[in-house]
Order: C-alpha cells, then structure tokens, then sequence
C-alpha cells in the first residue's frame, strides 16, 4: 500500500499497480486499436477505393494513426478519469500523486510520451523507467505527475478491539463520553496497524496515545495496565455503550411508532404531537 495525505490531512492507502499489471493493459488497449484501425482501413478502402491516389492515402493513414494513437486516448482517458479498455479490465486507474482525479492537461502528456516510449520504442523506455521507482511509472507519469493504482483490492477486514478480562471490571463503571471522536479515530487506526509496526514505534505510539486519552478517561485505569490494554478496553467499551445506546433509541422509536399505529382512527395523532383533524 501507498499512503497519500490529501489536502484536509485525510490518510489514502492506494495500492499502485505494478508493471505486468499495467503491461497487460497496455496489450488490451493495442489490440483494441489495431482492431480498430483494420475496421477504418476495410470502410475507407470499400467507400472511396476508386478516387484514392497515393498522396491521399499517406494523409488518411497519418490522420488515423494519430486519431488512435493521441487523440481518442487522451479523449477516453480524460472523460473516465484515468480509465482505458484495458485498465477497465485490469481493474486499474491513473491518478495524480496526490490522489486525485487526473485532467485533460495530464492525459495529454501521459498520451504524447506514449507514442514515444511505448509505441515507438515498444515499450522498452517505459519498462526501464518503472524498473527504478517504487510506484512502477514510465516517462509519461514522472513528467505528467501520476500513477497507475488499482481500484480493485481485497478489503482486509479489521479486527475489532477486545475488551482485556483483567479491565472489564474497571470499564464497566469508568467514564468515557469525553473522548473525542478524533482521538478515538486515532486510536482504531493505531490498534489495526499495530501487528505491522516495529516494536519501537509501537511501544511509542501507544504510550502517546494513551497518555492522550488518559485525560477523557475518568477513573484512570489501574496503575499496572499496558498501554495498548488500556486502548483496547477504551475502544471497546466506548463501542459497545453505542451500540447500546442506538439499540434503545431504535426501540423507542418502534415503540412510539405502534402507539401511534394502535390510536383510534378519529384520534390519530401526528408525530409531532398534535392532533390530527378528524375525517369526515
């Protein structure tokens, strides 16, 4: 995974895609093209066979190949985004290095380097240039500020906080509503990553973060309690008294609802709480 900080300090992971990936997308799309260009050849030569001379032809097929090699995929790439055929298939998408949906002014750049790097020199210029970048992009990336990232992943589901037995007593009776969302956001995050962080960097971040959350937390956990216990029993406790809390609201809700349904016809009440006019 990459992790991109957008511009409101949101954390993106996007995973780029690597060379054979966006190699076989390539293929897709050259295949697609010469498909196309054999189609253009066979109508052009059955509609105006007959008043072809040579000058004309070498402008036809000039006009041709740059319409499929420049023209229509700048023009595809910039309305879906950084799609093509072959990325579609692939399950791929250019997009700025920041994350973000690329624009014409990218798709222009990307496609007249690929004429270049790709057609020209058959892929060989762009296969050196991904062999040193870790995000594996060709000339027309480095100069057009994009990359290629998949869209379809596998979503790794996250393991949710368990309460630690030797705290359940002491969460059942402390007092978390003053956490703030932000730092419990924080927290989730830490936790999930956690198994994937050195021991250094863990130990520190959950020292900091619970010495942060320490100060909304009231009693304080007992003395001995590890940091990261002390995040897990926090998370947990504060989810499980939100869902409680949401399960009584929709109860009352569905309660208020069959009173109302259960009221006479001429005494119905609207939600409100004013009475509704009775029918004639």
């Amino acid at each position: 995974m990459s992790s991109v900080v957008t511009g409101e300090a949101v954390v993106l992971e996007l995973k780029p895609a690597g060379f054979a990936a966006r190699g076989l997308s390539v293929l897709i799309d050259i295949t697609a093209q010469v498909i196309v260009a054999v189609l253009l050849v066979l109508v052009v030569g059955r509609v105006f066979g007959g008043v072809l001379d040579q000058a004309l032809t070498t402008a036809l097929l000039l006009v041709m190949v740059v319409l499929l090699l420049v023209v229509v995929p700048v023009t595809v790439e910039t309305l879906t985004r950084g799609k093509s055929l072959g990325r579609f298939v692939m399950g791929l998408r250019i997009v700025r290095d920041d994350g973000g949906a690329i624009r014409f002014r990218h798709a222009f750049i990307r496609g007249m380097l690929a004429v270049f790097e790709i057609y020209m020199l058959g892929g060989s210029l762009a296969f050196l240039v991904s062999l040193f970048n870790e995000r594996s992009k060709r000339l027309g990336d480095l100069l057009a500020g994009t990359y290629a990232m998949r869209e379809r992943v596998v979503a790794r589901p996250r393991a949710l906080a368990v309460m630690p037995p030797s705290l359940q007593q002491w969460a059942a009776t402390a007092d978390f509503g003053r956490l703030p969302d932000a730092l419990a956001r924080r927290m989730s995050q830490f936790l999930a990553q956690a198994p994937r962080l050195t021991p250094q960097a863990r130990q520190a971040l959950s020292l900091d973060l619970a010495a942060e959350a320490s100060d909304h937390v009231s009693p304080p956990p007992p003395v001995t309690t590890h940091p990261e216990e002390f995040l897990h029993a926090v998370i947990a406790a504060r989810r499980e008294r939100d869902y409680t809390a949401m399960m009584r609201q929709r109860e009352r809700t569905e309660a208020t609802a069959r009173r109302l349904h259960t009221l006479p016809f001429g005494r119905r009440t609207e939600p409100s709480g004013v009475e509704a006019p009775r029918q004639p």
